[in-house]
């Protein structure tokens, strides 16, 4: 690497952003590059747990659109940690648009299980509604400004037009059933509910072909395989940063970076990973000067929110064998409701439903449970018996047997971790592709004299397309990482194939 010197870079954040960005500079050449993580491990929001010997995933979930273009796809594919059939040229070929095509089964509060034909057209319909709302990203103003409005106003119109043949109560269900799938969006999103998150931008968010699929040992083999390549003494663990100076015209437009502990560490770069929820919670504090107006503003339209899973796990399965996804049909909610009136109360009513954990073999008899927003949140503060407590009774209400009894439950809370401060980022009401480019700008701005690409910023919200994924959050590190190894080269580097970058 031809450069006149090499510089001293510091990564804030040990999450994939963060050692994706340092393997990308170091395999460069560049040797001063030294990562800062507030927690004792690395991973982020990868986060890999076990319930008894099964192996559950805390944090991410899924590879979203398992293909050539994905890069964690392809990086997993080379560390050898998917199964054979996850590697088939049809699996990644399969365009789901993001809707994976699961098995439904769906119960209903007075404890009856539905007839997936009369749910069918309801998932056809919401489909056919999220597909229309990426032509908001090129009309500029709406009738509507979001997308729960949007997908109300046009559901009770389409329902009103098409299910004519459809009794009373089926319709209702059908209405009620609407409600449900809100409640889904809000967990694929991450927030609290659909009405913030902002029609126009909604459409900037891409998917990728290919069938999702898990990690059979874990999403966090895919972060130890990457760290293997670091050297060993890259990352320092336990060391939480409480100020980013940058901009000190005085020491030649230095950055200094302010550890918890007393630490100061001069750096000619930083690269900072945390998360939006960290950043719209603690800006003022971390940067001196202050991020710029227009920062700060795209940052407080972004939206950044929780999703939380319950794992259930039981002697025996009371779903079918070939059961995918349940939808939980709250009978009361023909208003197409995607959240609740009295949190404290109602909050298990936010809970759309359960995946099934596959296959049984690897995993037994275990369901995770998705549930989003504030009662997502409050949810966090119980205790685990009482919210044992709840899912035992909803389950019971939804399948009508008294007697089914989990053996375990076990849950996230990542709203109150105090490095995430919630899951991930989604565009919100306001929200336009300004902001999502504002957020990955570096600083100090363009046109000014000072010391350029102080402050650098990755992270999956940093990503115009692929915001909330892993796959996006590893391109925003490796993006970063070309930034500055162009700056310092003097032939700009050749972009990674398919990194839409």
């Amino acid at each position: 690497m031809a450069q006149s010197k090499s510089p001293t870079i510091v990564i804030i954040g040990s999450g994939i952003s963060g050692i994706a960005a340092a393997q990308r500079l170091i395999k460069d050449g560049f040797s001063n590059v030294r990562i800062l993580e507030a927690t004792p491990r690395s991973g982020g929001r990868v986060k890999t747990g076990k319930m008894g010997n099964n192996i559950i995933e805390i944090g991410a979930n899924w590879i979203h659109g398992p293909s050539e273009e994905n890069p964690v796809f392809c990086l997993a594919r080379h560390y050898g940690l998917l199964d054979p059939q996850d590697l088939t040229p049809e699996n990644q070929a399969l365009d789901i648009g993001g809707h994976p095509p699961w098995v439904p089964s769906w119960f209903s509060s007075s404890g009856q299980k539905l007839n997936a034909e009369d749910m069918y057209p309801v998932q056809e319909m919401f489909v056919e509604l999220l597909n229309e709302t990426a032509s908001f990203c090129s009309q500029g103003q709406t009738a509507w400004t979001n997308v729960g409005d949007f997908i109300r106003s046009e559901a009770r119109k389409r329902a009103a037009e098409r299910w004519t043949d459809r009794d009373a109560t089926t319709r209702s269900l059908q209405l009620c059933a609407i409600s449900n799938m809100l409640k889904v969006e809000c967990c694929v999103n991450g927030s609290h509910t659909m009405d913030q998150v902002g029609l126009e931008a909604f459409g900037h968010y891409k998917t990728l072909p290919g069938l999702d699929c898990t990690f059979p040992g874990g999403y966090e083999g895919l972060i130890k395989n990457v760290m293997s390549e670091l050297p060993s003494d890259v990352v320092t663990y336990r060391r939480p940063v409480c100020c980013i100076h940058w901009n000190d015209t005085a020491r030649g437009g230095a950055v200094t970076i302010e550890c918890q502990d007393g630490e100061r560490i001069d750096a000619d770069h930083v690269i900072v990973t945390v998360s939006l929820g960290y950043l719209k919670k603690h800006h003022s504090t971390l940067f001196h000067p202050p991020l710029p107006l227009h920062k700060l503003h795209s940052i407080q339209r972004l939206g950044f929110g929780t999703n939380n899973k319950i794992f259930v796990e039981f002697d025996s399965p009371w779903w079918d064998d070939d059961c995918e996804v349940i939808h939980l049909v709250w009978e009361d909610e023909e208003d197409m409701v995607d959240s609740v009136a009295d949190v404290q109360r109602n909050w298990i009513k936010k809970l759309f439903g359960f995946t099934v954990l596959k296959p049984t073999e690897r995993y037994g008899h275990v369901l995770c449970g998705w549930i989003a927003g504030h009662e997502s949140e409050y949810m966090e503060t119980l205790s685990e018996q009482a919210v044992t407590h709840a899912m035992t009774q909803l389950i019971r209400k939804f399948t009508g047997n008294p007697t089914v009894t989990p053996r375990r439950v076990l849950r996230s809370q990542w709203f109150q971790d105090p490095w995430t401060c919630g899951s991930y980022s989604y565009p919100g009401q306001g929200c336009s592709a300004h902001d999502l480019n504002n957020l990955m700008e570096p600083l100090p701005l363009k046109g000014t004299r000072s010391q350029p690409l102080q402050v650098l910023f990755a992270g999956e919200a940093t990503h115009p397309c692929y915001y909330s994924t892993v796959h996006g959050a590893l391109l925003s590190g490796w993006r970063e990482a070309d930034r500055l190894i162009s700056h310092y080269s003097s032939v700009r580097p050749t972009k990674q194939p398919n990194s839409k970058l």
